[in-house]
């Protein structure tokens, strides 16, 4: 510091060194030079930002507006809609820097936090929030549909909701199902752990206990047929553990063959995504444990699998044709290609082609390896 000031090193109490900082800048006459003992004295793995009314926020480096906005409350975060630096309307995905001034703008019309702000957080408070937001909206949508899809079986069945869900009924069937209670099993059915029929099924035994109605074992039976349905998700030659006739996708990020291991992703509305455990996206996937599940590969019907490959190579006449020979006289299929050169003289080649396993992909690759001036090939995550 100047003017003979001492030097106070930032330690332990960061605020306490911040509050006295800025008993100093009355002592200034030059603004840029309080500004410039803030950049300087402060850690470089934080910032610190002001609310309008000057309270102190402490974020991680290259938190946003969205980090801040959580920092004050959770709710102050849900209902967000823009913010203000230094008075400026600015997009909310603006890193911050020590020493802004944010105002949080906030509708209680907002729609809640979208996914998309996930990539841009820094602090583990907002992510957790903004996941605790989505995991409770997603409940209540999934407890919804859950009702409307066990409302609709019983209908088909012909027997009324009143009759059979009873307490005397119910009890058995979330004590089968390891369900703590109503909503919990209401929200699987939701998402598509567990199938309405096997819940009605269930109910529908013990209500047979205390009814002599000839016509039950016909519903069982009408229940029975219906659970034993193949299940869709086969027809992608993916299975999905414990879940009969999911949705089932193959990601687009990675575009799993047979072979790789994988993993499924509970999508909002959408099935399972299903992604290679190495996929660049996995680790934040894995952060929604409760929408992990677990998925193998179905190999008793023969099918075929977008993939796409990064050919790298020195530039030379005849290259391209040199690659689509090699994968037309394989078993392989070329769906697209696409080729550009660099400065360097350097050619990349992208090529997407329909592939029935992982052994099959990995000959092809070997295959390409062999041409002349290829120095790299391989599969594009």
């Amino acid at each position: 510091m100047k003017k003979g000031k001492q030097v106070v090193k930032v330690e332990d109490d960061k605020l306490a060194w911040l509050r006295e900082t800025l008993e100093w800048q009355k002592e200034m006459q030059d603004p840029q030079e309080f500004l410039d003992t803030l950049k300087t004295e402060l850690f470089e793995d934080e910032i610190y930002v002001f609310t309008p009314k000057g309270a102190i926020k402490v974020l991680p480096r290259g938190a946003t507006s969205i980090d801040f906005a959580y920092s004050i409350h959770a709710e102050i975060g849900n209902h967000m809609t823009g913010c203000k630096i230094n008075s400026k309307m600015m997009p909310i995905i603006t890193p911050l820097k020590s020493g802004d001034i944010v105002e949080i703008i906030t509708n209680e019309n907002s729609k809640g936090p979208s996914r998309d702000w996930l990539k841009f957080v820094k602090s583990s408070t907002a992510k957790n929030k903004i996941l605790a937001w989505f995991k409770k909206e997603q409940k209540s949508e999934n407890i919804e549909k859950g009702k409307e899809l066990i409302e609709k079986e019983i209908k088909r069945v012909g027997i009324q909701y009143s009759d059979l869900f009873k307490q005397e009924y119910i009890e058995p069937m979330l004590d089968r199902y390891k369900y703590k209670n109503l909503e919990e099993m209401y929200a699987a059915v939701g998402f598509g752990a567990i199938s309405p029929v096997k819940i009605i099924a269930r109910m529908l035994i013990e209500y047979r206990k205390e009814h002599n109605e000839e016509n039950i074992e016909q519903k069982l039976e009408e229940l029975s047929k219906t659970k034993t349905k193949k299940p869709s998700s086969i027809n992608s030659g993916i299975i999905v553990k414990g879940i009969d006739n999911c949705l089932v996708k193959l990601s687009k990020c990675c575009n799993p063959v047979p072979g790789d291991e994988i993993i499924g992703y509970i999508t909002r509305g959408r099935g399972v995504s299903v992604h290679r455990k190495n996929c660049i996206n996995v680790n934040d996937l894995l952060k929604e444990e409760n929408r992990i599940i677990d998925v193998e590969w179905y190999t008793e019907k023969p099918a075929t699998y977008d993939c796409d490959i990064e050919i790298y190579a020195n530039d030379r006449n005849g290259l391209l044709a040199d690659i689509v020979k090699e994968i037309n006289s394989s078993k392989a299929k070329l769906m697209a290609i696409s080729a550009r050169t660099t400065k360097e003289r350097l050619a990349i080649t992208e090529v997407n082609i329909e592939v029935q396993n992982l052994d099959e992909l990995n000959k092809i690759i070997k295959i390409l390896r062999k041409i002349d001036s290829v120095y790299e090939v391989k599969r594009k995550k």
